[in-house]
């Protein structure tokens, strides 16, 4: 019996793609035949190749070229693995894999556009119009000179129009890259503009937390800021119109006569998209994604181990600047229906989340621990007041889920639902460790690694440990790794960032524990990248901001993850000689990084500080800093001989012992 096509797999009632996918492609590891995920999964690792080209056989991904060639072939470059190693020589595209379900189910719901109360009313878009709609802004963009290669940016709201002008974008072979509007036309030029984008598309504005945020002016401030934009589309979100801009709505009133888009096979290594990350240092980092590798890491993701398939709703609260964004889409490529939402989760009650999934009959909803610590604390009751019974996975992601939260979930919105606490990252735009719906659940620990990662945990000696905090690393590519980083010709930039510390394996940034049941337990970043909320920041976004502030002589922020999952990131301020850290000048702060920056930016306290700590050659210790406020010795985390003024960080520890970490107050 040949391969299954995804129509045909996805409409068996309730036996899970998981259990369909080993019937029909049974394996075995050197021990024992596969027949559950534990076995999947270590299947998948001692012999990859055989494995990814299984998943590209069942979900029928299909390919041109030479498909006799070796499936992973070996770097180019010996320091690293990347996405650039999977089916060389062969072509696809994105789109095709997506609009190939407008053909089996072109009534069917491809998108549900939802805003806050006030915003535009809720919008469905079928999978014939999703296909309509996406050819029509392809010939748009290609009328106006984009082809392959070429950059398509978005300063976009999570809307379908986002979504849609992604497709275009990719169904030309062009590269898509994107913001939410929330950041501020500098932010955003900080990124977009790197890539030299010859098209924006953006909206007027957005609703957010009750209130309508006109980004006209912004829009026209980003594309003044980058000069290699040649033209402007903009949709309506606030009933308004974007002044130079080519209307969405007049293209969609012209487009009836545009044929369907026939998606342009490209390189399997392609650029799809670009995601901007950044360290502690510089300009946030490009990092480019290729056409197949996500592809199959999402699919692989999405319904092998999510269960996500046509019958299914999927939303994820989330924004065109963080990756579950890229990853909501993944529904798309699975046939689902996927929930756009323009707005904030909290407005205009605490559970409107919930609300949503209800309203939309939502199966699987994505959140983070930080909105579940809101509704414990708010009192919400969403299995009480909100007909929840069609939830049946909860993702959480953002910052590690204490395992109170599970309680809490299970208490309150329903014992029936599977908590998927899941974490990854931005440079893969998918998951190391996951939560399938074939594993049981323990509260604390995320119960699986990924199908194809290779993942340990790692102690100082470069030595895979069990049961023991160790750095995590990944030994063999995955297909989602990044084909490269923008404007890094020579690979070095890559290099240093993920194969520095260990040659040829991929280190993280993240401290786990690896259990004896084969779960992970992740402790934090072991670096000093912000992670708020899922949304990776360079603390150099915040210092550009606040140093340049005339009351601000310097400043130091770290993120601290807490014992109960909760999220804290103060800022430390040495004020200029004169100037004292008053209200005044904490309003001072958080509106410039509100407006400069964006939101996100805003640290949960500011505190004044006598000096910013630093080694003798300039650099601030954020790492250091950050073990001194989880209660780590100063005299430990860091050789005084090696900082220019032990007292600086000493005062951390002595602040740290009369201020418990996140308490706020100075």
């Amino acid at each position: 019996m040949g391969p299954k096509r995804p129509e045909m797999m996805w409409s068996m009632s309730r036996t899970s793609v998981l259990e369909t996918f080993l019937a029909d492609h049974p394996a075995s590891t050197a021990d024992r035949a596969v027949t559950d995920y534990a076995g999947l999964q270590a299947w998948s690792v001692a012999d990859p190749a055989a494995f990814w080209e299984s998943v590209r056989s069942f979900f029928d991904i299909r390919l041109g070229g030479d498909l006799e060639d070796a499936v992973i072939t070996p770097s180019d470059d010996p320091r690293v693995f990347s996405g650039r190693q999977f089916y060389r020589g062969t072509t696809l595209n994105y789109v095709e894999t997506v609009l190939r379900h407008a053909d089996a189910r072109p009534d069917a719901v491809a998108i549900v556009d939802d805003a806050e109360p006030g915003g535009p009313d809720t919008r469905t878009v079928t999978w014939r119009e999703l296909a309509h709609e996406v050819s029509v802004i392809a010939d748009a963009l290609r009328s106006l000179g984009v082809g392959r290669g070429d950059r398509v940016a978005g300063y976009v709201p999570n809307t379908a129009e986002a979504a849609i002008a992604f497709l275009a974008t990719a169904s030309l072979g062009a590269v898509w890259t994107s913001c939410g509007q929330d950041y501020s036309p500098a932010a955003a030029a900080d990124r977009l503009g790197q890539t030299e984008p010859v098209v924006l598309v953006t909206g007027d504005g957005y609703r957010f937390a009750g209130k309508d945020r006109d980004r006209r002016d912004a829009a026209a401030e980003l594309r003044d800021a980058v000069p290699s934009l040649r033209h402007v589309i903009a949709f309506s979100r606030l009933g308004t119109a974007v002044p130079g801009a080519t209307s969405w709505t007049d293209l969609m009133r012209d487009g009836d006569d545009v044929s369907t888009v026939v998606p342009e096979p490209v390189p399997f290594d392609h650029p799809l998209w670009i995601l901007f990350s950044s360290g502690t240092t510089g300009k946030p980092k490009g990092i480019v994604h290729g056409h197949g590798g996500v592809v199959l890491e999402h699919v692989k993701s999405a319904a092998l181990q999510s269960d996500i398939g046509p019958k299914d709703v999927f939303f994820w609260y989330t924004s065109p600047s963080w990756m579950m964004w890229n990853y909501l889409l993944a529904g798309l490529l699975c046939g689902a229906t996927v929930v756009c939402y323009d707005g904030s989760p909290a407005s205009p009650t605490t559970g409107t989340l919930w609300d949503l999934a209800a309203r939309h009959r939502v199966t699987v909803l994505g959140t983070s621990p930080a909105y579940l610590a809101q509704c414990e604390t708010a009192g919400v009751e969403p299995g009480r007041d909100h007909d929840l019974r069609l939830v049946r996975m909860l993702g959480v992601t953002g910052s590690v889920m204490p395992a109170s939260a599970h309680a809490w979930v299970e208490q309150h919105v329903g014992d029936h639902v599977h908590v998927a606490s899941i974490s990854g990252g931005t440079d893969v735009v998918s998951a190391f460790v996951c939560a399938p719906t074939d594993v049981p659940v323990r509260p604390g620990e995320i119960p699986a690694v990924a199908l194809g990662v290779a993942l340990e945990a790692w102690n100082d000696h470069g030595e895979s440990v069990i049961g023991e905090s160790g750095e995590m690393v990944i030994t063999a590519p995955m297909p989602s790794m990044p084909v490269g980083f923008w404007n890094d010709e020579t690979g070095d930039r890559y290099a240093d960032a993920y194969f520095s510390t260990y040659p040829g394996v991929w280190r993280h940034g993240d401290s786990i524990t690896v259990t004896e049941r084969g779960g992970v337990i992740i402790h934090g970043r072991s670096d000093a990248t912000l992670n708020r909320n899922g949304i990776r920041m360079g603390s150099a976004d915040i210092y550009s901001v606040v140093e340049h502030l005339p009351d601000v002589e310097e400043a130091l922020v770290v993120g601290v993850e807490r014992a109960d999952g909760s999220y804290w990131m103060p800022l430390f301020v040495v004020p200029a000689p004169g100037r004292e850290v008053d209200d005044t000048l904490r309003e001072t702060i958080a509106t410039a990084l509100r407006t400069e920056a964006s939101p996100r930016h805003v640290p949960d306290d500011i505190v004044a500080i006598p000096a910013v700590p630093h080694t003798r050659t300039g650099k601030k210790l954020e790492i250091p800093v950050k073990k001194v406020l989880l209660g780590a010795d100063p005299a430990v985390v860091a050789d005084p001989e090696s900082i220019d003024d032990p007292d600086a960080l000493r005062w951390f520890g002595e602040y740290a012992a009369r201020t418990p970490a996140g308490s706020g107050g100075a």
